[in-house]
């Protein structure tokens, strides 16, 4: 056996573990929501507790009226809840648009925080930092700019994490509210649901997990206080505040019937931007972390400190080794005898990808349409190989903020 055979070997094998490793996340995914369909959400017992929104917003001025007046039409006592926008050193006319709003809604709890360069710019951390400290609500819940809840979700939350005291944090889910609007959104639509959403409900199921996905979430203040508020330092703010909930003893759970909808990159240089920020975001969370492999007290979490160390390290190793070599050896540069098996596993792999996403995704109404599967095949060569370039610029990212010490910034999305 050569080298290359044995190199070869190695990838195909890491790969295919990390393949049956989401196969397994994504089964166990389905059937929590078959669980879940059957299943009323808990409600709230006795008088309804106060909660705090919280939007950080940079230069949102094309969303942000649309997401606070969906926050504001809430089916959640009105009296017991306040909207708290941190419009965080915007140039645009977001000032404006929300003074506006404030007038026209005269009697709700609709707080305005306007920060400058001095007080903001910071990032979503610092501002939801800047936010908590106005807040008066036991628990607290955070949206991002772009979004529109349903009616329902906020109270399914509250709901949710009122009925179970070793709750930390629950978290609902996002749609993709643009997704017809190009064949990335289309892609990104199916990711979410397929890879994000039913990974995040196979964690819950088989062990209790979930990660704080930045946005329909609520989490009890008194967790905020005691951990010192969000890390400033951090990009991925609800990964990294997800580990720091663990470690208190309590659980993440997902509530799939709470629903908000985003929009997403609609160009590839606005979803490339975004998932390198998200990419650097997580590696920064990983290195934090890797002590706690190493902690008595973390042995819950360590399945998602590996999963995550796999993801970002291992599995890009393998991937980028195993085309290199593929690539030398069709050039003749380099022999391997089970390059034959590699593309056989390649064409099984493909064959499970598509398989498997379509019957995830059709659990959402109008997604059983027969021009997803073709959708799912081009997402597989294109879309997910472009993952390689994101998760390997993130890395380059993250090892360049490292060294000159930069500060975090806010990373606008741009909206459309």
């Amino acid at each position: 056996m050569t080298i290359a055979d044995i190199l070869m070997m190695i990838a195909v094998v890491c790969i295919w573990s990390l393949l049956l490793v989401n196969v397994v996340l994504i089964v166990a995914g389905y059937l929590y929501y078959i669980e879940s369909e059957g299943k009323e959400v808990p409600p709230i017992k006795g008088e309804a507790p106060f909660v705090t929104i919280m939007v950080p917003a940079h230069n949102e001025g094309m969303v942000i009226i649309k997401t606070v007046e969906s926050l504001l039409a809430l089916d959640y006592p009105h009296d017991k809840y306040e909207i708290i926008v941190i419009n965080d050193n915007s140039s645009d006319n977001s000032s404006e648009l929300l003074a506006d709003l404030q007038e026209r809604y005269t009697g709700r709890n609709l707080i305005v925080i306007n920060t400058d360069k001095v007080t903001g710019g910071k990032g979503k951390s610092n501002a939801l930092n800047i936010g908590f400290q106005r807040s008066k609500g036991e628990l607290i819940a955070i949206y991002d700019a772009d979004n529109t809840p349903e009616k329902t979700a906020l109270r399914y939350l509250v709901g949710e994490i009122m009925n179970d005291d070793s709750l930390g944090a629950v978290i609902g889910k996002f749609r993709t509210r643009n997704r017809d609007a190009s064949l990335l959104t289309r892609f990104i639509n199916i990711e979410t649901l397929s890879f994000q959403w039913m990974a995040q409900a196979g964690r819950w199921k088989l062990f209790k997990l979930c990660t704080i996905p930045g946005t329909n979430f609520i989490m009890r203040r008194h967790i905020v206080e005691e951990i010192g508020g969000w890390d400033v330092k951090a990009i991925a703010e609800d990964t990294e505040i997800s580990f720091r909930i663990y470690m208190m003893g309590y659980r993440i759970k997902f509530q799939p019937k709470a629903v908000t909808w985003e929009q997403e990159p609609q160009t590839l240089k606005v979803w490339f931007k975004q998932r390198t920020r998200w990419a650097k975001g997580n590696i920064y969370v990983i290195v934090k972390n890797i002590p706690l492999l190493f902690n008595r007290s973390a042995k819950r979490i360590r399945f998602d400190i590996l999963y995550f160390l796999s993801i970002y390290f291992l599995l890009l190793t393998s991937l980028v080794m195993s085309d290199i070599l593929l690539i030398l050896h069709a050039l003749g540069y380099v022999h391997t005898t089970i390059a034959g098996l590699s593309m056989f596993l390649w064409l099984l792999a493909i064959t499970l990808f598509v398989t498997g996403t379509f019957i995830t995704i059709i659990t959402e109404k109008g997604e059983m349409r027969l021009s997803n599967l073709w959708i799912i095949l081009l997402m597989y060569v294109s879309y997910c190989q472009m993952w390689m370039v994101v998760a390997a610029y993130g890395l380059y990212a993250y090892i360049k903020d490292q060294i000159f010490k930069r500060e975090a910034k806010w990373y606008k999305t741009e909206r459309f």
